[in-house]
């Protein structure tokens, strides 16, 4: 799966089950911490969220985070890509955290 069907495949799925839980644009953004424009992009395949703020979706969302891609017809092969990539996001960022805290304490 391309970047390009990646993002629009996560702005479908975001925007299905938003519909399905019955949640308006605002409070999805509100739940999850961003805001209503960056929310209107993902939903629409412009931008693509980084590990945190696809965490924060799910969880508003009350789903795993890899549902968030899951295509139609969507190969193992195309799923195990997805969860590298975000795997690969998560420590990316965990490592960043654990940096700045390191910082904060050595000042």
């Amino acid at each position: 799966m391309i970047e390009h069907e990646l993002k629009k495949t996560l702005g479908k799925n975001i925007k299905f089950l938003r519909f399905r839980r019955r949640l308006s644009q605002i409070k999805l953004a509100e739940e999850a911490l961003i805001s209503v424009t960056f929310l209107s992009n993902i939903e629409r395949g412009n931008n693509f969220p980084q590990a945190g703020t696809l965490c924060n979706l799910a969880k508003a969302l009350k789903v795993d985070v890899w549902e968030l891609f899951k295509g139609e017809g969507a190969s193992d092969k195309q799923e195990k890509s997805i969860v590298d990539r975000i795997s690969e996001d998560f420590v990316k960022q965990v490592n960043l955290t654990i940096e700045t805290i390191r910082k904060q304490y050595k000042a």
